[in-house]
């Protein structure tokens, strides 16, 4: 994992359609910054679901969510009309951000792991750990607590 404290490294990944995006785009809000194994699996629809239920509340702190999975752009927009998910998704099937962010585990998957990212870019929090029923909540007091 990276160093809380240290520069959130930028990066460029296309969303669900395709769109292309880089980290910086976000300058100035807090983000959210997660990674997750695959689309549409118990542990990931559930933290997915729970990161949408929070979303007015998150949308009140000024809290973007960006998830990040090896995931085809195809999979998140199934993934996302499914579930009605309010935030973007990013493709990384190279998995390059994946290993940049230390979210690849050692068979070469992808580590459930979060990064809240002050709006200076700064790392202000790591979650090594999510529990994906309580994550959302676990974020926003943090960011409270932060602010």
């Amino acid at each position: 994992m990276l160093p809380i404290g240290s520069e959130a490294p930028n990066f460029k990944l296309n969303d669900h359609e395709g769109n292309p995006h880089r980290l910086s785009d976000y300058d100035g809000s807090w983000i959210l910054l997660y990674f997750y194994p695959k689309d549409d699996t118990p542990g990931c629809t559930k933290e997915a679901c729970m990161l949408r239920d929070s979303a007015m509340e998150y949308e009140k702190h000024n809290i973007m969510v960006v998830g990040v999975s090896a995931d085809s752009e195809m999979s998140h927009q199934k993934f996302i009309s499914r579930y009605n998910l309010p935030f973007t998704l990013f493709s990384d099937p190279d998995k390059k951000v994946i290993d940049l962010y230390g979210a690849k585990n050692e068979i070469g998957g992808t580590k459930r792991i979060s990064y809240l990212i002050g709006p200076e870019g700064v790392i202000e929090k790591a979650y090594a750990d999510v529990k994906p029923e309580i994550h959302a909540e676990e974020v926003l007091r943090d960011v409270k607590n932060l602010m």
